[in-house]
């Protein structure tokens, strides 16, 4: 049977969650496909079911006729359903990734947005021990592109308020980036796991020399740095330099001055930044990028919190975040994604 691509979404595949393998479709009267069965081991797991869940998948290596894609993804479900039963099942959890990483690292791109964060940073983790952090068709005839956290030169109580919120702009800018296809986008925590690892998170300030040395490291050809300074409840600056990895120069830059709709100036800024690296954006691209976010501060803030938490693996209060995040704005896609990725994990 010919192997096409197919696109199978559990639940959690209508919140932007798509498990994408290379299998055949379902026939009338053939048994159901990996993906089929999938992403019925998925909803299991959105409803709390885990041991059912890993039942469902773990049935599929029973299989004859799986193919590498196939038992990658088998592995990566019972990843993330082990995890999600304690700390108890963390290295049988792991145990699946080193599974994968065996297979072939670069087989697909992961990790996934449903990847809790431990299992993230364990498997860049894995990667970087295998010299594959980065894949060769990650920067073969591609821009690649990375944003790191922005630093926060507030003033007064802003400086503490507004504390996460440049961890929340790089998450912003890296979806928004991610909209334009001439652009490979690196993951945030990818960025993260480096920065710790060389302790540049220690240093400070992120400048030209640290984005550069990031970027290195991830063969990224141009790297994305910023800060914000808001200096009163109505008044605020963005500053977003861009920086070629190859040469260190800064290449071109931007700002935005004014009230603080920090979403609403990341668009913006996305798209002023695409057009001077003299990347053309059809229309329905730019609607792309125009849409989600949020102009409520306090929405901004409660996501930066949740990534936070998020990164300290403390699920329970990063869904509480995401949760108050979309509460306070309906229209909050992000929010509402990252809200059902960790709600299985909140406790």
């Amino acid at each position: 049977m010919q192997c096409l691509p197919f696109m199978r979404r559990s639940r959690l595949g209508a919140l932007g969650i798509i498990l994408v393998f290379a299998l055949a479709g379902t026939a009338p009267g053939q048994e159901a496909t990996v993906a089929d069965r999938l992403a019925e081991a998925l909803d299991l797991y959105n409803d709390l079911e885990y041991d059912a869940g890993l039942k469902t998948a773990d049935d599929l290596l029973q299989r004859s006729n799986l193919t590498s894609y196939d038992s990658v993804a088998i592995y990566e479900v019972l990843s993330i359903i082990t995890y999600a039963k304690g700390e108890a099942y963390l290295q049988e959890s792991l145990g699946y990734l080193n599974k994968i990483s065996a297979i072939g690292p670069c087989i697909v791109p992961m990790p996934r947005d449903i990847w809790p964060q431990e299992l993230r940073d364990r498997w860049y983790q894995f990667l970087r021990e295998k010299d594959q952090l980065v894949c060769d068709q990650e920067t073969k005839d591609i821009t690649t592109i990375a944003i790191m956290p922005f630093d926060n030169f507030s003033t007064g109580e802003y400086q503490e308020k507004l504390g996460a919120l440049g961890k929340g702009l790089a998450d912003f800018f890296t979806y928004d980036f991610g909209k334009i296809s001439s652009f490979t986008v690196i993951e945030r925590d990818k960025i993260e796991f480096i920065m710790r690892e060389i302790e540049l998170q220690k240093s400070g300030a992120v400048d030209r020399a640290t984005a550069v040395q990031v970027g290195k490291i991830l063969g990224a050809k141009y790297m994305v740095f910023g800060s914000i300074t808001q200096i009163d409840y109505k008044n605020t600056r963005m500053v977003v330099r861009v920086v070629s990895v190859e040469t260190s120069e800064i290449i071109t830059q931007a700002d935005r001055e004014g009230k603080p709709q920090y979403s609403k100036m990341e668009k913006e800024l996305v798209l002023e930044i695409a057009e001077k690296l003299d990347v053309k954006l059809n229309k329905e691209t730019v609607e792309l990028i125009e849409q989600g976010g949020t102009e409520s501060l306090d929405a901004t803030t409660h996501y930066a919190l949740g990534l936070d938490y998020m990164d300290k693996y403390d699920y329970k209060q990063a869904f509480e975040h995401f949760k108050t995040a979309y509460e306070l704005d309906n229209g909050f896609t992000e929010a509402k994604r990252k809200m059902e990725i960790y709600r299985p994990l909140a406790g």
